[in-house]
């Protein structure tokens, strides 16, 4: 049996969580347990984790895509394995103490470029006679010098009187972290993700980055929007846009219920949506708060921000959104909504561009047009004005 080996921990110090951060849409991690799926040579996909939050969301999008995710198994690492001084062997060798396969390949989290066809042809040269292992590679054609003990530079990969045109030259193999087969007597006795007699397979150019610094994660986000990578974040077309609206409690607000030792009702709102209404307006957009609860709150907020409206007590968002959009002469296509909880689920999938935070319930995330990075109260309409309304 076959298993592919995801190891992604809680501990990342540069992007913290970075393995559930979304790119392009979707946690990181989801791109390479996408590709590990969808490889026919892999029969299992272990997700091994030390964090609560990093297992719940695999457990969310597992569930939410069971098409995609059949194959994944989440399980438990040790809190020594996920050390910042641990090494991802240890992590390899905890996990083949306790579960049974003939062959491994460990995956990196942070190479969502990887595809299935990668694995596939990983696998293809690991059945090759007398290969024990296989690791993922990049050609790269770069001219390479090192100093000598007197401290004068010298050429290590071409001869300086005979530069080579770059469609001459060989160039090199670099490691680019992607993924690496071994059998599993091979991890257990070598001790080590790869031993033996090992083969190399080649993977494009662009799979040279891998995710560790913040840099890093703009260079592969983009590489990703160039190979067609989005879900439906960055290749979502969307209508022009005359009334924006939104829920309240969720979306503005963290959803959260806050009482001072005199029982008044607190909320939370985020002063960067303020802004974001701002540049609406400056649009020339309507905009306006539709909200199932009638609170004082609530109003104070709408009048601060300078809204068009603020519907309260509606218990029928769907039919306010029709009544708006007719009183002002606009088609449903040309209205934005934005939500997060089941009594928005009709106009998320009645107006021409929805939208909903990152913490909304399953059922709006698959229905909305747009999920934001933020959770509610966290920005939410900042980032869906900046991302989709600057250049309007």
């Amino acid at each position: 049996m076959n298993v592919a080996f995801i190891p992604v921990r809680g501990g990342s110090k540069s992007i913290p969580l970075k393995n559930i951060k979304l790119i392009c849409g979707k946690p990181l991690v989801y791109w390479t347990i996408k590709a590990a799926c969808a490889c026919e040579y892999i029969d299992k996909v272990y997700i091994a984790t030390d964090n609560i939050k990093i297992r719940e969301t695999v457990e969310q999008f597992k569930n939410e895509e069971d098409a995609i995710c059949s194959k994944v198994v989440v399980i438990e690492r040790s809190a020594e394995s996920a050390s910042d001084n641990a090494s991802t062997e240890y992590a390899m060798l905890e996990f083949a103490e306790k579960y049974e396969f003939d062959n491994i390949v460990l995956i990196q989290a942070t190479s969502p470029l990887l595809k299935s066809s990668d694995l596939s042809k990983g696998f293809e040269v690991f059945a090759e006679k007398e290969t024990d292992s296989v690791l993922s590679v990049v050609r790269q054609k770069r001219f390479l010098w090192k100093n000598n003990v007197n401290g004068f530079a010298y050429a290590t990969n071409y001869d300086i009187f005979n530069r080579p045109r770059r469609q001459d030259f060989d160039g090199y193999m670099v490691e680019n972290g992607a993924f690496y087969i071994s059998s599993k007597d091979g991890l257990i006795n070598s001790q080590n993700r790869i031993s033996g007699n090992i083969k190399a397979v080649e993977m494009e150019e662009d799979t040279f980055f891998e995710i560790d610094e913040p840099d890093d994660w703009v260079i592969v986000e983009a590489l990703m929007k160039e190979n067609g990578m989005d879900t439906y974040n960055n290749s979502l077309t969307i209508p022009e846009i005359k009334i924006f609206l939104t829920d309240c409690d969720g979306v503005l607000t963290d959803g959260g219920m806050y009482y001072s030792e005199n029982g008044d009702e607190l909320k939370k709102f985020n002063t960067r949506d303020g802004m974001a209404f701002k540049l609406l307006k400056e649009k020339g957009i309507i905009t306006g708060i539709i909200t199932g609860e009638n609170v004082e709150l609530n109003k104070r907020r709408a009048h601060k921000l300078k809204l068009d409206m603020l519907v309260c007590g509606c218990m029928d968002k769907e039919t306010a959104v029709k009544r708006i959009a007719k009183e002002h002469g606009v088609d449903l296509k040309n209205v934005a909504y934005v939500g997060d909880d089941i009594n928005d689920l009709n106009v998320i999938k009645l107006v021409g561009f929805s939208c909903c935070p990152a913490d909304a319930l399953p059922q709006i995330r698959k229905a909305a047009g747009y999920i934001t990075e933020s959770k509610g109260g966290e920005g939410v309409i900042r980032e869906i004005v900046e991302r989709w309304f600057q250049d309007m």
